[in-house]
């Protein structure tokens, strides 16, 4: 299974590509376009801030990759911000930038006490969850962000089902994790959550054709 972690310029690259390889994946870390499109699945994975991503990524191509797999159906998985720029939006010190907009929504800035929220925290997974499969609900991830996904506004029209949405809390709740169809996604570092975290890495595989 060849599975490529794109570079454009942010990201724990060699974190996920040690995480990746550790549960079985044969993995590349490149900004080439054709390695990204023919890979088996993609990871985006991302650090800092949203409008810096998306100037990294748009100069790989990237948003473009991304679009490209998700309408043939294959594979994507996002990262922290990797996860954010995937949303139509995303403020930053009263700064709009546009991201990919593969999913309807805003990143902003966390109402919370105590920012950034960084360190273990548990997540409120639905039913019916791939990601989650075989991990005990009490467990914890490592988040490293200020920013997230308050409200989640994609429903899925008739004949069609609506994505699964992980929820976790930090002063409010915010997205922790999106599954829907081929693309999936996760604000914490399964990379950085140990034991966890390479579950829910053997679990994406597991979706990975």
């Amino acid at each position: 299974m060849n599975i490529t972690v794109l570079d454009y310029g942010s990201g724990n690259l060699r974190s996920a590509e040690r995480a990746l390889a550790r549960v079985g994946a044969n993995v590349t870390v490149t900004s080439d376009y054709e390695a990204a499109m023919e890979a088996d699945g993609l990871v985006v994975p991302g650090v800092g801030a949203f409008a810096a991503c998306m100037t990294g990524l748009r100069a790989v191509r990237g948003d473009r990759i991304i679009d490209r797999r998700l309408s043939a159906g294959r594979p994507v998985l996002g990262i922290c911000v990797g996860m954010q720029i995937l949303f139509e939006t995303g403020v930053e010190h009263g700064v709009t930038t546009e991201g990919c907009g593969e999913w309807p929504g805003t990143v902003e800035r966390l109402d919370a006490p105590v920012l950034p929220h960084m360190g273990w925290n548990t997540v409120t997974a639905p039913e019916g969850t791939v990601l989650f499969d075989g991990i005990d609900p009490d467990t914890r991830f490592y988040f490293v962000h200020s920013y997230g996904v308050r409200d989640w506004e994609l429903k899925a029209g008739p004949g069609f089902t609506d994505p699964l949405v992980t929820w976790a809390e930090h002063g409010v709740p915010f997205v922790a994790a999106v599954e829907n169809g081929p693309l999936m996604a996760t604000q914490f570092h399964p990379e950085k959550s140990g034991d966890a975290g390479a579950q829910l890495l053997t679990n994406w595989l597991g979706t990975v054709k």
